[in-house]
């Protein structure tokens, strides 16, 4: 075992496998409020989003937000805002978990283009700060506590 992860998880944090694509985004999968999905991890996204064509699937309540999205070539796109979702990757659980919604079409269409499978959402920067996230690149996993 690696001294980062032995260390990790000495104190007390979950270690979830990372699986590196050709676009270079890390792809992990959790499941939200029950529903298995695929999520990339996005350290330069500010706030974790789901597309708008997985609220069903994933039985989220939303309602609209005025707050307008932008990244990956988009911007001043509609949202939708939901709250309370139980987030679990393996055994490992985040109750309440917020999520903005949009139109993640671009993404997936950018995913497309390098040959993988389109996702469900993005986590990103709220959630890494939340559960004192720690990335190890060079064995590609993600720790969270």
């Amino acid at each position: 075992m690696t001294q980062l992860r032995s260390l990790l998880e000495k104190k007390g944090f979950y270690r979830i496998p990372l699986k590196k694509l050709n676009s270079g985004h890390y792809k992990f999968t959790a499941s939200i409020n029950g529903k298995k999905g695929s999520f990339i991890l996005d350290t330069g996204a500010s706030t974790s989003c789901i597309g708008f064509e997985s609220v069903s699937y994933f039985a989220m309540k939303s309602e609209e937000s005025s707050i307008k999205a932008a990244g990956a070539g988009a911007i001043n796109m509609l949202t939708e805002v939901t709250w309370n979702n139980t987030f679990t990757i393996g055994s490992w659980t985040l109750n309440k978990m917020s999520f903005i919604i949009f139109d993640l079409s671009h993404v997936n269409e950018a995913l497309s283009q390098v040959e993988e499978e389109v996702v469900h959402g993005i986590i990103g920067a709220d959630f890494l700060k939340e559960v004192r996230a720690v990335i190890d690149y060079g064995r590609n996993a993600l720790y969270v506590k």
